[in-house]
């Protein structure tokens, strides 16, 4: 028979039940707001798959991490039967980043990685929890500049990257960095989802 919490965790269980409210909601707000942008953004994206292009991903710390499972996402897919679309972490290359900044380009690596590999037809996506991250929006001028379409997932107001020109910026208005990642890693599931949508009706795709 299952026992009744002790009393000396009620606490824990009402920061427990906040946690999980917190977790639900941003999100339920976020995507409420934002489906036109994803949808109409998921869109540009499989054009660009379309004509061959890749996608390239970066951010810092754990919004590293999530710049690597974006792209392994697309490349290769864990539903069977989705097609495999080429896509890239920038951080993954350790010997590159650290050698640039090593060289005195310490917000320049991103941005010297795209003009050396990236192509007018790509997509650049770059993430970061306020929108300060100079080396992301750097990087992600320099994708603008060579052509890229430009996606942003950043959090709290957006800082400086929100307010660039970039193609689509998603601002999850939050505090928490693992609130902001998690609402980062729902939408990054939609935009592999919807690209395929989209791949699945290609006339589309040229228009």
């Amino acid at each position: 028979m299952r026992q009744a919490m002790p009393q000396k965790h009620v606490d824990l269980r009402t920061l427990v039940e906040a946690r999980f409210a917190q977790s639900t909601s941003v999100p339920e707000t976020f995507f409420a707001a934002q489906a036109p942008h994803i949808a109409e953004a998921c869109w540009a994206m499989a054009r660009r798959f379309h004509q061959q292009g890749r996608l390239i991903a970066f951010g810092n710390g754990a919004w590293a991490t999530d710049a690597q499972h974006i792209s392994v996402e697309f490349v290769h897919p864990v539903i069977v039967g989705k097609r495999a679309l080429p896509a890239m972490a920038l951080t993954n290359d350790s010997a590159t980043i650290s050698g640039l900044m090593a060289g005195g380009a310490p917000t320049m690596p991103f941005a010297r990685q795209l003009q050396a590999l990236a192509r007018p037809q790509d997509i650049a996506i770059g993430y970061s929890i306020g929108g300060q991250d100079a080396n992301v929006l750097a990087g992600l001028a320099q994708a603008r500049q060579q052509g890229l379409l430009t996606l942003a997932l950043l959090g709290r107001d957006g800082g400086e990257i929100a307010r660039s020109d970039l193609d689509f910026c998603f601002v999850v208005q939050a505090n928490d960095p693992l609130v902001i990642q998690e609402t980062h890693e729902t939408l990054y599931h939609v935009l592999w989802e919807l690209v395929h949508v989209f791949f699945e009706h290609e006339g589309l795709l040229s228009q």
